[in-house]
């Protein structure tokens, strides 16, 4: 324990000297004058890269919150119609029917192809670097190379009345299951859901795979000599060891079911009826067709905040998860 100091009888105290302020105020102003100079070339490589930002994302976004409180066709003198165009979006069956879609397709957007993703990432990392490996990853990740409106296009043949789907279910005698499948109002959303779930199942085996390329193998060696199964191993090891590809898997299917909109448009536009309409059909058809930009522009900012309301807690659960 340190000694309070004391003086001695001859000695005198010594003198505390308090810095003027205008001392202090003058050598933080030259403080924030040197981290100002230190941080310009970095504000100077930004600058191009945000100015660009701001043309073309904020702008448009801050016009589009604008028009959102205007009942406006496009062409003639907007009127002031302040939150009624929100009001309408919770009240209008029509308009909360398309939101009531795009969260029955995070089921097959995101949920299955995530579940299919790490099983097949698992099985194939046990293949190693076979042929048969390499094989089954060019298969898998092959519709993320396909364009979305060609995918849709093969898609609508394929489901069609007398496509390959009815006539491989006729062949093996279940000819009372066939229908025309993105014509039916009760399979038409599950149909447009098993396309995307096709196009996001590569892309989520991907992510799955370069995670567990990280996995130290004396982990699953530890696992074995404790007795672990192929099963045990994979919910003891390689599951805790992927969380954080998990989690970015389920933010990016999750923003392509809510923002979905190329596949639908190809295979159903919307229909039959308003079967498989969603916000960014729904959008699109305010906009251009019935002329009504203002409630178009207040769906897509309800749009927006939606999907921040369900991507920003699910980013926070995986990073904390990921980190703990």
């Amino acid at each position: 324990m340190a000694r309070p100091w004391r003086s001695s009888p001859g000695a005198s105290a010594p003198a505390l000297t308090e810095e003027p302020p205008g001392d202090i105020r003058s050598r933080r102003r030259a403080d924030k004058a040197r981290r100002l100079r230190a941080g310009l070339p970095g504000l100077l490589l930004v600058a191009p890269a945000l100015f660009f930002y701001a043309l073309f994302v904020l702008r448009p976004l801050a016009a589009t919150v604008q028009y959102s409180l205007y009942d406006w066709n496009g062409i003639t003198t907007a009127e002031w119609a302040g939150l009624d165009n929100y009001v309408r979006l919770v009240t209008d069956p029509d308009l909360i029917g398309p939101i009531v879609n795009a969260f029955q397709l995070i089921l097959y957007f995101s949920v299955i192809p995530v579940i299919f993703g790490v099983i097949a990432a698992a099985i194939i990392r046990k293949f190693g670097e076979s042929k048969l490996a390499l094989a089954s990853r060019t298969v898998l990740f092959l519709p993320q190379v396909i364009p979305l409106v060609a995918a849709g296009i093969m898609w609508t043949w394929l489901l069609a009345s007398n496509g390959l789907v009815n006539q491989g279910l006729a062949l093996i005698g279940l000819d009372g299951v066939t229908r025309a499948w993105l014509g039916d109002f009760d399979t038409a959303l599950p149909a447009v859901g098993i396309i995307g779930a096709w196009v996001n199942v590569g892309l989520c085996m991907l992510l799955m795979l370069a995670g567990m390329t990280k996995i130290d193998p004396a982990l699953y060696e530890a696992a074995r000599l404790d007795g672990a199964g192929a099963i045990r191993e994979f919910f003891a090891v390689t599951l805790p060891a992927v969380k954080q590809e998990l989690g970015v898997a389920i933010i990016i299917t999750v923003i392509s079911a809510l923002r979905s909109f190329d596949i639908i448009y190809i295979s159903t536009q919307g229909g039959p009826g308003n079967a498989t309409l969603v916000p960014g059909l729904e959008i699109y058809r305010l906009a251009f067709f019935e002329r009504e930009i203002g409630q178009a522009s207040a769906m897509a900012v309800a749009l927006t905040a939606l999907v921040l309301i369900v991507v920003l807690p699910l980013n926070r659960i995986t990073r904390s998860e990921s980190t703990s």
